[in-house]
């Protein structure tokens, strides 16, 4: 029986994994530059600095690297503020877990602060005990601190503890420090969907698909 529950943010509970590929190309934009098609994939595997250093050398550009990831990371900012959407039937799946006094917290890769906008704009900042980030606990999701730390503040065993992930490598991640698993479908984990499916507890579409937790 689930007793409390972690969601993972981004392409579980927003639909916001394009904004990591497509943050350059809207960056380009913004400054007056059409990007190349598939500009999204090649900046995709980098970290940040490596993406800018190779904009500022295929563009052309002018600015410094570190002026550009102030911009890239502006562009981010402004999607999570003003445009990032829930995945279907999140808000109505997370209502109903509140309504059954089931507590819940976030733990994401993502700025708190961007987070916390969504989650106030969206109207869903209320079902959450706390939000918590790689960031702030030092450790990614290939380390189950972020899971661990979370689970403490719900105050219930890992055991009766769901977590809530579209990514494979978090799923096994939370899946081996013994708390229950819900995959989460979304197009930019895909290809690792029938693994997902085998690996979790339970695997969801979307969040229309609770009669699990009824």
């Amino acid at each position: 029986m689930i007793k409390a529950a972690i969601f993972d943010v981004d392409g579980t509970l927003l639909d916001s994994m394009g904004i990591w590929e497509d943050a350059g190309a809207r960056y380009l934009r913004g400054i007056g530059i059409e990007p190349e098609e598939g500009l999204g994939e090649i900046l995709f595997p980098m970290t940040i600095e490596e993406g800018a250093a190779y904009v500022k050398e295929h563009y052309g550009l002018s600015a410094d690297i570190s002026h550009i990831v102030q911009g890239v990371l502006s562009t981010v900012k402004n999607f999570y503020y003003e445009e990032a959407s829930l995945k279907e039937g999140a808000k109505e799946f997370l209502k109903e877990l509140y309504k059954k006094n089931i507590p819940m917290a976030a733990a994401s890769s993502s700025e708190k602060k961007y987070i916390e906008a969504a989650f106030l704009r969206l109207g869903i900042r209320k079902y959450f005990k706390g939000i918590f980030t790689c960031g702030e606990v030092g450790k990614g999701k290939g380390d189950p601190l972020i899971y661990k730390t979370a689970g403490k503040c719900l105050g219930e065993k890992a055991s009766e503890t769901y977590v809530f992930e579209d990514a494979l490598y978090a799923v096994c991640t939370a899946k081996k420090a013994g708390f229950r698993t819900v995959g989460v479908y979304d197009r930019y984990s895909q290809k690792d969907t029938e693994e997902i499916r085998n690996t979790s507890d339970i695997y969801m579409v979307d969040f229309n698909d609770r009669f699990y937790f009824i």
